[in-house]
């Protein structure tokens, strides 16, 4: 049985062409996220998935983030990957307490990403689409207003509004 969306991923891969890109290393069901985020309009997932190869590649040059990119971070153990839900999903721990506003946002950034790129990775288990949602459970207990911020919350939602795959 054919995809019954190639027509849409075939204008998608004409447009993506048209702004200068390419899908080359892409497969179908990764363009397909784009669409589906996009309403199936081709056009609209086309500039979506060329803004986010963009977004991509300037902020992972190397495909990941290396610890040693994000071990201030790291170092205050915050969050845990903690197996997989009943539904296959990966299950992450935050201990909210252990979280302190980032003296630099950038770090902090990368290290949403780190662990983004993980976690999915997890799911997906060597292929290219799979299981890409998570679970987070947040840990509050002994949270403090120390430990409170707003920027870092702001920078985590923008992330998760770009990035789209590992």
């Amino acid at each position: 049985m054919a995809n019954p969306n190639e027509l849409k991923l075939s204008e998608m891969k004409e447009a993506i062409k048209l702004l200068g890109s390419s899908a080359e290393k892409y497969k179908d069901p990764t363009l397909e996220r784009f669409l589906i985020n996009r309403a199936m309009d081709p056009k609209k997932a086309a500039k979506m998935f060329v803004e986010w190869q963009k977004w991509r590649t300037s902020f992972v040059p190397l495909g990941f983030i290396p610890d040693s990119e994000v071990a201030e971070q790291l170092e205050h153990r915050k969050i845990f990957f903690q197996g997989f839900s009943k539904d296959g999903h990966p299950v992450l721990i935050l201990n909210a307490n252990k979280h302190y506003p980032a003296k630099d946002q950038d770090q902090f950034k990368k290290f949403i990403v780190q662990f983004l790129d993980k976690a999915i990775a997890s799911g997906i288990k060597g292929k290219e689409t799979g299981n890409e949602k998570i679970v987070v459970i947040v840990d509050m207990q002994k949270l403090a207003y120390k430990n409170v911020d707003a920027n870092g919350f702001i920078a985590a939602f923008k992330i998760l509004q770009v990035i789209k795959s590992p």
